[in-house]
């Protein structure tokens, strides 16, 4: 079955597993798994940045810093050991903490757009530099705690792939996947928050060329902004119902997977362009699952908390 983002993610830990025959490898393997980090950049990535909207220029890079180290922590600190216990020792459950995390990605795509729906665009009248650093904690707060469940989702997918190897080759083989995706998505992100700069940079020079390209960009971060916050709801629906579907299917239930397979091999030989219609099912369908589970819990939840929610006040 096409993976979309998901299958990217298995690609990084599949490069990772060539790694674990020999330590000298590590490196090397880790260097080709960067080149597949794309897909974990077209979520995280696509997320992070609507969380320093709002805040002074002089702030983004540092709070960046302070989500990334919150991101490494989240890695190295909880989820790698967790995970490595219970893939030495309870196997099974490396694929139940998946799809507690893939439903937790449905959630929170699902809630921004039960709010948008309702209109509950207020919170956006008072920008977060206007708010003081209790509300940049806040922000902080609720960027690394989404991050602790794309972060679980891509640790526990790439150790899936070696859960087989010595225990040693995979922690360092992790450890390697850890450092480099922090590295990669939140390098991206900087410079993402941080292109209105440089296009106020550009505008201020002599050339009329570099004048007419800041002035562009400038006035383009606002819309690419508002679609990377699109971009980055599809891809929480998109991943966590993809994640539910494979996981069913490891854990015994086999009918949503097969549904999307059956109708992936009946495009496959589409002349030209079967793959990418398969892809496209795929995709769709799995947004689709995240989107109507996503609302279940977010109608459950709701029974018990009602419609506040401060903290994604601040954040979105």
């Amino acid at each position: 079955m096409a993976g979309g983002l998901v299958g990217l993610l298995d690609d990084i830990a599949a490069l990772a597993k060539l790694a674990a025959a020999s330590i000298d490898d590590v490196g090397a393997a880790a260097g080709r798994a960067s080149a597949k980090a794309a897909g974990v950049v077209v979520d995280d990535t696509a997320v992070t940045p609507a969380y320093v909207q709002g805040l002074a220029a002089d702030r983004e890079l540092p709070i960046i810093k302070k989500i990334a180290t919150g991101s490494l922590r989240n890695k190295l600190l909880f989820i790698l050991p967790a995970a490595l216990i219970l893939s030495e020792f309870v196997p099974i459950l490396v694929e139940v903490i998946l799809m507690f995390g893939g439903t937790y990605l449905c959630f929170e795509g699902a809630e921004k757009i039960y709010h948008k729906l309702k209109g509950d665009d207020h919170d956006h009248d008072v920008p977060v530099v206007m708010q003081g650093e209790e509300a940049e904690q806040k922000v902080i707060a609720g960027a690394v705690r989404t991050d602790l469940i794309l972060s679980a989702e891509i640790m526990v997918i790439s150790l899936k792939e070696v859960i087989d190897e010595g225990f040693v080759s995979r922690t360092i083989i992790m450890i390697v996947v850890a450092l480099m995706i922090t590295v990669i998505v939140y390098g991206v992100v900087a410079l993402i928050v941080k292109m209105d700069d440089i296009g106020l940079s550009l505008a201020s020079r002599e050339s009329e060329s570099s004048q007419k390209l800041g002035r562009s960009m400038v006035r383009a971060m606002p819309k690419v902004l508002k679609w990377l916050s699109i971009i980055g709801t599809a891809a929480m629906l998109w991943v966590g119902g993809h994640i539910l579907i494979v996981g069913a299917h490891e854990l015994g239930w086999d009918l949503p997977y097969d549904i999307v397979h059956d109708l992936e091999e009946s495009v496959k030989d589409v002349g030209g362009v079967g793959s990418v219609l398969g892809w496209l099912i795929n995709t769709l369908i799995s947004a689709l699952v995240g989107l109507v589970w996503g609302g279940i819990v977010v109608a459950i939840v709701s029974q018990f908390h009602g419609d506040s929610h401060d903290e994604a006040a601040v954040a979105h």
